[in-house]
């Protein structure tokens, strides 16, 4: 005897699984590396070196003297890095909605470029100066934004992993969790203020100038995201401040005297 399928009930949950779907999605993913960035920020400060004396590197090689096998684990790590997305993006369907509710689709391309484009600029631009500031105070690590070898594939590689930041961070904090929380009712601030301080605690692990940067950028993410309800903007803009960043690095290295 042959039964029909139930359709799936496609609602916004209650405010409890609201919670809980919250916690597990940050467990799997930037909750735990938040995790992990308090007990290197812990290891840093009780190092017998200052913190400026420190490297936080960003993009490390995952297999010294063996470039395929590091490209490999460079690729891999990428891939499992912006899995929690695919998470979020079911999540949503579940629900009744998509990404296309928080603004991640290619509906306004050209608009959603230049809004990028420029944010990136003025986010790029003042964060280069707070870091060098907070560097020379010493209350931050030397952040060294990549340390790949000199192949072919390093380029390209640096660019996937700024695009996967850009994915992942905006995505899950400035699109999924503001929306979230705002289906709890919570209030835009109040929102914003959590969005923020999550997405300065990932960055622990830089120090406490990598705290505050991000909390800073956070809360002007967090911000427009709220006045043009779309994610895309910040996960161009993210996307290229990292790509300037770690391309900049491996061409800029050792060729500059004021970078670290």
């Amino acid at each position: 005897m042959h039964t029909q399928p139930r359709e799936l009930d496609m609602t916004v949950p209650g405010p409890r699984l609201l919670r809980a779907e919250i916690l597990v999605v940050f467990s799997v993913s930037l909750g735990a590396s938040a995790l992990y960035a308090l007990v290197r920020l812990i290891g840093a400060l009780t190092a017998p070196r200052s913190l400026q004396g420190q490297q936080a590197v960003l993009v490390p090689s995952r297999a010294p003297d063996r470039p395929w096998l590091d490209l490999a684990l460079q690729l891999t790590d990428i891939a499992v890095s912006v899995a929690p997305v695919a998470l979020v993006a079911y999540l949503l369907v579940r629900s009744g909605e998509s990404l296309r509710t928080i603004g991640v689709d290619g509906r306004e391309p050209g608009r959603d470029l230049l809004r990028g484009a420029g944010l990136a600029a003025l986010i790029g631009g003042t964060g280069l100066a707070f870091y060098l500031a907070v560097w020379a105070a010493g209350v931050n690590l030397t952040v060294v934004p990549g340390a790949l070898p000199d192949v072919w594939w390093r380029i390209p590689v640096l660019l996937l992993a700024a695009a996967q930041n850009g994915v992942l961070e905006e995505v899950l904090v400035a699109g999924y969790l503001l929306h979230r929380l705002g289906q709890l009712g919570w209030s835009p601030w109040r929102s914003l203020v959590v969005s923020s301080l999550v997405r300065g605690s990932y960055h622990l692990y830089q120090g406490f100038g990598g705290f505050v940067g991000n909390v800073v950028m956070g809360l002007v993410f967090g911000w427009l995201y709220h006045r043009w309800r779309r994610a895309m903007p910040l996960v161009i803009a993210h996307t290229l401040i990292d790509a300037v960043a770690f391309v900049g690095y491996a061409l800029l290295r050792g060729k500059v005297s004021w970078l670290p």
